[in-house]
């Protein structure tokens, strides 16, 4: 992973500022559920990691952010179903809503079905990883990494930049128009909440970091 931080950061054109937790491993200072709610009893802290297991409702950080490189690292139950969402406001004062980098188990989970839009490590239903990916099996650590800078985004998994996008770009306005977002006014508007989310699946997460560029 090291090896690939300076060149692309190089590459966006970025001035590292510094890498900050977003959680402290202890908790859940700088995270609240949406429209400020508490996070549900499904959300639990243990041995600096932050866990899913039953009901908890989807968690977002209270501050915005717009050019960032953020990266965790989660692991699921067999069969189970997470992501990362980012950009999240409130779309038409109703749905919390923003891309989604997809975690999932691509072998079990009937969504993986649904085609490589779905698959772990997408732009979820907008546009599939470029190349094959290496996805930790269930009950194992993989680490994840999304870098967003000038419209511009990445999605990287276990060191490997999985998937590239522009959302100025004809391509990416293409692929959205063809989505379940498609109708959603003001859908990733380019800032906004960073967003754990419950699919009430058992997932685990760990040393969230993120470094505004």
């Amino acid at each position: 992973m090291k090896h690939f931080m300076p060149l692309l950061l190089l590459a966006l054109g970025a001035h590292a500022g510094e890498s900050v937790s977003l959680f402290d491993g202890k908790t859940f200072a700088g995270w609240t559920g949406v429209d400020g709610k508490a996070p549900g009893p499904g959300w639990s802290i243990a041995d600096g990691e932050l866990r899913l297991d039953g009901a908890g409702g989807n968690l977002v950080t209270e501050k915005e952010y717009s050019n960032f490189d953020l990266e965790w690292e989660w692991k699921l139950a067999e069969g189970g179903n997470n992501g990362v969402k980012y950009w999240v406001t409130k779309v038409g004062g109703k749905e919390w809503l923003g891309i989604e980098y997809q975690m999932l188990d691509d072998n079990k989970h009937p969504d993986a079905k649904n085609g490589a839009k779905r698959l772990t490590a997408s732009f979820y239903d907008i546009q599939p990883p470029s190349v094959p990916t290496t996805v930790s099996p269930p009950g194992e650590w993989n680490h994840s990494r999304i870098v967003a800078k000038d419209g511009r985004l990445e999605h990287w998994l276990n060191g490997v930049k999985v998937g590239e996008a522009d959302i100025t770009s004809e391509d990416w306005k293409q692929k959205l128009g063809e989505s379940k977002f498609k109708t959603k006014e003001g859908f990733a508007p380019g800032k906004g909440r960073i967003m754990l989310t419950d699919h009430k699946d058992k997932t685990w997460f760990r040393n969230i970091r993120i470094k505004e560029l």
